[in-house]
């Protein structure tokens, strides 16, 4: 009888390179997992279709946390990531899962709440400052709990200002920064957004700004490709592509202009090209 022994590893990449569906080895989309604020905030509406019109390539989106983003790419289920979680993003990237990691742009976050100001935010100057008011004060306050960069930003602040979370006040909803915001308006409670999606949800909420000038609340993004020798059917070429069209002086110039009309300043203001500030 032939002994069969434990296949070599080589063995196991080639087999599950063959298990591929051969749609899915020659797809020709590209599938970009990004954090829910860009969406939420209409960027990518405003900047997919040009990409499209002008490669003819469609892309797909998931929008999720930065932490499900991640994890959609240690699966190989994304060709390409718009990250705003910085230390997640390097582990990710040095674990192999992704490369090129390049900047893209960045906005901030804000501490808001009801225009009550049960807590008496309004008196803090930082952002942990401001925590550790409502923290002490027990007023509601509402995180978005789902390990997006936003929360993982959130949970360093509570950290700063040295209080737990584990109480009555803290609520998780589990969802998406525009629908967080909705949570806490419905229930008059703090919480931390980006920038960008407070002002494009603005107009049917009663929440003020409290804390924003913090550089604790800077919010950077980057786009980071996934690593087709890891991953090898991913779209990896797809990938740069739309990496490359995104970081190029004239999106970067149009992820700029973006919101200031409307909303009188820049939702996103670009890194890859400063210049186009």
């Amino acid at each position: 009888m032939l002994a069969l022994g434990r296949p070599s590893p080589a063995l196991m990449m080639l087999v599950a390179v063959l298990a591929v569906p051969a749609a899915a080895q020659q797809r020709s989309d590209v599938i970009l997992a990004t954090t829910t604020s860009v969406r939420d905030a209409g960027l990518l509406a405003h900047l997919l279709p040009r990409f499209e019109r002008t490669t003819g390539v469609t892309v797909r989106v998931i929008a999720v946390g930065s932490g499900q983003a991640m994890a959609l790419g240690r699966g190989g289920d994304a060709d390409v990531l718009i990250l705003h979680d910085p230390e997640g993003e390097r582990r990710f990237v040095e674990d192999g899962y992704g490369i090129e990691r390049e900047p893209l742009m960045h906005n901030h976050f804000v501490l808001v709440g009801p225009t009550a100001d049960p807590a008496g935010a309004r008196e803090a100057v930082t952002a942990a400052a401001a925590l550790e008011v409502i923290g002490r004060a027990g007023a509601l306050f509402v995180s978005r709990g789902d390990q997006s960069g936003t929360h993982v930003k959130e949970a360093a602040l509570w950290r700063s200002a040295g209080l737990q979370t584990d109480r009555e006040w803290y609520r998780e909803s589990g969802q998406g920064m525009s629908a967080t915001l909705q949570i806490a308006n419905e229930l008059r409670a703090y919480t931390i957004s980006d920038i960008g999606t407070l002002l494009a949800h603005k107009a049917p909420l009663d929440l003020r700004i409290f804390v924003e000038d913090d550089p604790a609340l800077l919010n950077p993004y980057h786009v980071v490709v996934a690593n087709p020798e890891r991953f090898p059917w991913v779209n990896a070429e797809g990938g740069r592509a739309l990496s490359a069209f995104l970081r190029s002086p004239d999106i970067q110039s149009v992820i700029y202009r973006f919101g200031r009309e409307e909303h009188g300043r820049s939702l996103f203001l670009p890194d890859a090209v400063p210049a186009a500030r």
